[in-house]
């Protein structure tokens, strides 16, 4: 489980360039960090890094869980998120959950948090999980 988690947080080439690291996984819980570089925005995170940030967060929530096998795929279907305020130039922190588990649908829900614990940004990521049989 933690493997695949680390792949898609760290070792995918697009989360790998924003900078993404993965901080904790247990199961159906991640927490990811996204140090502030220049490239994310001037003084300011840029609200497509943040939206980034929750996706990933989202999908490594949702594989995170014993019962995910080597041979699952999956997509993200919806991701709805609501900018609480600006996130100036700072370090941002997502913890994702899952919030429903269902056959094949799972739905997380993300805060991203400043390095001052503020909530900058929540979202509801729904992802498509299936297994190839």
């Amino acid at each position: 489980m933690l493997e695949r988690v680390e792949f898609i947080a760290e070792k995918q080439p697009y989360p790998r360039y924003l900078g993404i690291k993965l901080v904790k996984a247990e199961t159906d819980r991640v927490v990811l960090s996204l140090p502030y570089n220049a490239n994310l925005g001037t003084d300011r995170v840029n609200g497509g890094a943040i939206s980034s940030l929750i996706d990933v967060a989202g999908v490594c929530a949702t594989w995170a869980h014993p019962k995910v096998g080597v041979d699952s795929f999956g997509a993200t279907v919806s991701l709805t998120i609501n900018f609480l305020q600006l996130a100036t130039a700072d370090d941002l922190t997502a913890t994702a959950e899952v919030r429903r588990r269902g056959g094949s649908i799972c739905v997380t829900e993300v805060a991203v948090t400043n390095s001052d614990n503020e909530e900058v940004a929540l979202g509801i990521v729904t992802y498509k999980l299936q297994s190839q049989k």
